[in-house]
């Protein structure tokens, strides 16, 4: 199992291994999620906009700006 040493600083050097396994390249971001039991989970937080696409259905229906403008009034009370 790799492991690291955390200096004084608070910094780790994550292992290669573990940067090769997460896809992790120079510059890149990790988040820590917190696992039941206080474990944590590191978890790449840097992709490419392209990984977005698909990831919300297109609408059924399209809104036009006056189809909003006339459900905000309406919501507003006017």
């Amino acid at each position: 199992m790799p492991g690291a040493t955390v200096t004084s600083k608070g910094q780790i050097t994550i292992p290669k291994k573990v940067r090769d396994a997460l896809g992790l390249e120079t510059g890149d971001r990790v988040e820590f999620v917190e696992e039941r039991g206080g474990a944590y989970r590191m978890i790449p937080a840097t992709r490419d906009i392209r990984d977005l696409k698909g990831l919300i259905a297109p609408p059924k229906k399209l809104v036009t700006v006056e189809d909003m403008r006339r459900a905000v009034a309406k919501r507003a009370g006017r």
